[in-house]
């Protein structure tokens, strides 16, 4: 009388799914480049105050734009290869935008007034004119270091 004894498989609930765990995340590259952009932007806003107190443009700032935007790109947006370019050309906007940053700041500390009302007196056009005469060698290897690192934290962040 040796008989396998299975107990009866349960009958399927409606409410097996909401019970199971959730697939696995992948990223969203939308936000991924939302991130990338509002991380862009802070750094920027730190690079160029950074650049003004020690009156001298540093690779450090470079490096931590792009480990800023690479990071925030990567850990929010997932593994897309879309991020990777993404990533490189917000990090160069974001050097170049502290650059204006920097100018903004120093015209104003010259003026005795605020960084808007030099917005607001030279404008945008200005300011990227500054910015393009004062463009040496080093600017632009501080812009390929950035892009360099904002790719490889990109890839790194999902590691």
């Amino acid at each position: 009388m040796s008989q396998n004894f299975q107990p009866p498989t349960p009958a399927p609930t409606p409410y097996a799914e909401a019970v199971a765990p959730a697939p696995a995340r992948k990223g969203n590259v939308g936000l991924g480049v939302v991130a990338a952009v509002v991380a862009g932007l802070i750094a920027a806003a730190a690079y160029g105050g950074i650049m003004y107190a020690i009156d001298r443009e540093r690779s450090f700032g470079a490096i931590g734009i792009g480990l800023l935007v690479g990071y925030a790109a990567g850990k929010i947006g997932g593994r897309s290869p879309v991020l990777l370019p993404v990533a490189g050309l917000v990090s160069i906007g974001s050097v170049y935008l502290g650059k204006m940053f920097l100018f903004a700041l120093a015209l104003a500390e010259l003026k005795n007034t605020g960084v808007t009302e030099v917005v607001d007196i030279i404008g945008i056009g200005g300011l990227n004119d500054i910015v393009k005469e004062s463009m040496d060698f080093m600017s632009y290897v501080f812009i390929g270091i950035s892009v360099l690192v904002a790719v490889g934290a990109t890839k790194k962040a999902n590691d």
